[in-house]
């Protein structure tokens, strides 16, 4: 009996973890090319108060790395592949991201805005 409880428990609590890691699924995607020594576009607009995944292509035959102290993210980007990046959830404001290796060239900036001011 008890141990038939426990199995019904198990899965009742089984169910909302299922549908909690479906949702983690389900974020919005932003994609951030590089070519060229340019982050393209340079401006990325996301939802506040959410996490969001940025998929960095980089199409240069280098390697590159993207580096923001704003966002404290660092990764090395292979070139001709995707790199993701997962950022936030994030208040309101802008935050810089650069490449290390091409910093007067490879900018960019996230610009986070509350959704409903969202463009």
């Amino acid at each position: 009996m008890l141990r038939t409880k426990v199995s019904s428990l198990s899965f009742a609590l089984g169910l909302p973890l299922a549908t909690c890691s479906f949702a983690l699924w389900a974020e919005e995607s932003f994609t951030i090319i590089l070519k060229n020594h340019l982050f393209t576009p340079a401006q990325v607009e996301v939802p506040a108060n959410r996490k969001v995944k940025l998929i960095i292509e980089n199409q240069d035959p280098q390697v590159e790395e993207f580096d923001s102290f704003d966002l404290n993210r660092e990764k090395v980007l292979f070139p001709n592949r995707k790199s993701v990046i997962y950022i936030g959830p994030l208040a309101p404001g802008e935050y810089s991201f650069f490449g290390e290796f091409s910093p007067n060239t490879a900018q960019g900036i996230v610009i986070v805005k509350e959704p409903n001011n969202a463009s």
